[in-house]
């Protein structure tokens, strides 16, 4: 991915708030408004004990230490611990309740955002790399983690502790009030100031690990590929350059961190300045009293730390912004192949296909298959030849309606499959693919699918038709042997057996095998002929063969040459015509007489 496609992704910031994505994230709190509003109601008691411990403070000066009133201060003294003690019972439940608020959104959040990309067309993934739509899963609604647990319900808790403060100040004494929100313009100023200037370098510092994660996650998936060719300096080096910016832009956004806090720091300081100066002249003449004097200083004190907050507020907003727009983007598109409002049902598969005049593009108009016209009858075999690029694979995937086709129509015992539902469809179709892909877990559920219905009896009965169940029960643990990632400790005849074991467990009417020997040697390909002899029992089937010798005794032969069929039969006719189909055994019948000299 270039320079500018990481941009134009890792730039979607918009606004540091838009009310519009605001309205749509907070749907997902809705389930849980209660929590909210009992949230927003802990948070306006909490942050009204803080301040008013100063003017407790105040009292015990003016009232009982001036006056010798020891009892009094005693009665203040238990009151300002009670009020520390019920501000720290609160601040737990409070904390409790934000965190499982956002948990929960969270869960629901990532479980709709597995749940669209699982009905998203092959289409998508076509043009979306893999990195992108994980880090959408994770990195981005984890930064919306930080906004439902501790945004937008404490956010409420640093205007309500600049109220309260508010409140009780200009309660006390108006002008001394005044005096100590004369520096506001400045501080003002600054925290917009500062705002701007992070937003700048947050936008870099995004882009430069954007560009750093995905670097990292081709080059752990090619690892191979750089070692063979001894490229681990040369792609060390790229790293570092791209490492070394993402530094370079999180300095630069730290140095203005540096400066904001403490520029709050020196303003707090002029303001408790201005209140000793003002505040103490009013005291020696009489208009003041030490207690409200302390009182002040305490309050200043605790007036400039929500306004710290809310500037980590507004970068865990900002953060959000961007995060829930790249999400959003997601979750609004629209690639899929829908489901017809009101689908036919298939009682029972015979089997039959028909294409009738088909043509298909993934692009636009640019046709990879073109008019095509063939028929399978039930339980019949074809096999679909050509060269690399002649539309082989694209005939089953709009048989299996991963993608829709343009014109022409697809049939199935006589019924258009775009009429049918997308569900219903596969349950009658299985796939046996070149590239086997195995999921973590054990072999069993690697047959069955986590399938309730396909008990452990039926997988072992699968795997002991298609030869499978040998080398199973050579294993340690049998069918609950440890698949790891992709199969990787099995070797790739046993991860096509355990596929072949696949599809016979789920029982297809319709089969199709696309390429399932081509990467495997000779003695491996022996045993997968037998399994596949075992699996195409009364089944139509669709095989698409890279070794001619595997479709000999194919019911038909269909010859594909650039999206259009160029030949039909079976393997004597196809040879007597002597054409593309004579061309291709000849290539390969010389191929394996040089290997065997």
């Amino acid at each position: 991915m270039s320079s500018n496609d990481y941009r134009s992704e890792e730039e979607i910031l918009g606004k540091a708030y838009d009310a519009k994505l605001m309205r749509r994230l907070l749907s997902y709190v809705k389930p849980y408004k209660m929590y909210v509003i009992f949230a927003i109601l802990l948070n306006i008691i909490v942050a009204a004990l803080g301040p008013l411990r100063p003017y407790l403070t105040k009292i015990a000066v003016d009232d009982y230490i001036f006056n010798s009133d020891y009892y009094g201060l005693l009665y203040i003294s238990l009151a300002l611990f009670g009020t520390l003690m019920l501000q720290a019972v609160i601040q737990y439940f409070l904390t409790y309740y934000t965190q499982y608020l956002g948990q929960r959104t969270l869960y629901d959040l990532r479980t709709q955002i597995f749940n669209h990309t699982q009905r998203l067309a092959l289409k998508f993934f076509d043009r979306t790399p893999i990195g992108r739509i994980v880090t959408r899963a994770t990195n981005d609604v984890e930064a919306l983690g930080e906004l439902f647990s501790s945004g937008i319900v404490m956010v409420f808790s640093d205007v309500f502790i600049i109220l309260w403060i508010l409140a009780f100040m200009f309660f006390m004494d108006i002008q001394l009030s005044l005096v100590t929100l004369s520096v506001l313009p400045a501080l003002i100023y600054g925290t917009f100031l500062f705002r701007k200037k992070v937003r700048e370098r947050y936008r870099d510092v995004r882009l430069h690990l954007a560009r750093l994660n995905s670097y990292m996650q081709e080059h752990v998936t090619g690892m191979s590929a750089v070692q063979i060719f001894n490229k681990e300096e040369d792609e060390l080096n790229k790293f570092s350059s791209i490492n070394n910016d993402y530094r370079v832009a999180n300095i630069k956004s730290i140095f203005y961190y540096a400066l904001f806090y403490p520029s709050v720091e020196i303003l707090s300081s002029i303001a408790v300045g201005l209140i000793i100066w003002y505040g103490g002249g009013e005291v020696i003449q009489g208009a003041l009293t030490i207690g409200v004097l302390f009182a002040f200083i305490q309050y200043t004190e605790m007036f400039f730390r929500p306004i710290r907050d809310l500037s980590e507020k507004y970068n865990i907003m900002q953060t959000a912004m961007a995060s829930s727009e790249r999400i959003f983007k997601l979750l609004d598109n629209e690639t899929f192949v829908k489901n017809p409002e009101n689908p036919v049902k298939i009682e029972k598969v015979e089997g039959k296909i028909e294409f009738k005049n088909v043509w298909f593009a993934y692009n636009d108009e640019d046709y990879v298959l073109k008019d095509i016209n063939f028929s399978i009858n039930p339980g019949e075999t074809i096999a679909i030849v050509g060269h690399t690029g002649a539309g082989k694979t694209s005939i089953i995937n709009i048989l299996t309606r991963f993608y829709d086709i343009n014109k022409g129509e697809i049939l199935v015992d006589g019924i258009n499959i775009e009429s049918v539902d997308k569900k219903e469809l596969r349950h009658h179709i299985s796939s046996v693919l070149q590239d086997v892909f195995l999921f973590s877990g054990d072999i069993e559920s690697n047959i069955n699918l986590a399938k309730e219905d396909i008990l452990p009896e039926k997988v072992a009965q699968a795997a002991k038709i298609v030869g499978a169940s040998e080398f199973i029960e050579s294993l340690p643990n049998k069918y609950g042997e440890e698949v790891k990632e992709r199969g990787a400790t099995l070797s790739v005849g046993q991860k096509q057996l355990i596929s072949f074991a696949r599809a016979l467990a789920f029982d297809p009417k319709i089969l199709i095998l696309d390429e399932a020997t081509s990467s495997i040697d000779t003695e491996a390909e022996q045993l997968i002929q037998k399994a596949i002899s075992k699996l195409l029992v009364g089944r139509t089937a669709i095989v698409i063969a890279h070794r001619l010798s595997t479709i000999q005794n194919a019911d038909k032969i269909i010859v594909m040459h650039k999206g259009e069929i160029r030949e039909t039969g079976n393997h004597q006719e196809l040879l007597a015509k002597r054409g593309i189909y004579y061309k291709l055994y000849q290539l390969q019948y010389k191929d394996q007489e040089l290997a065997a000299s």
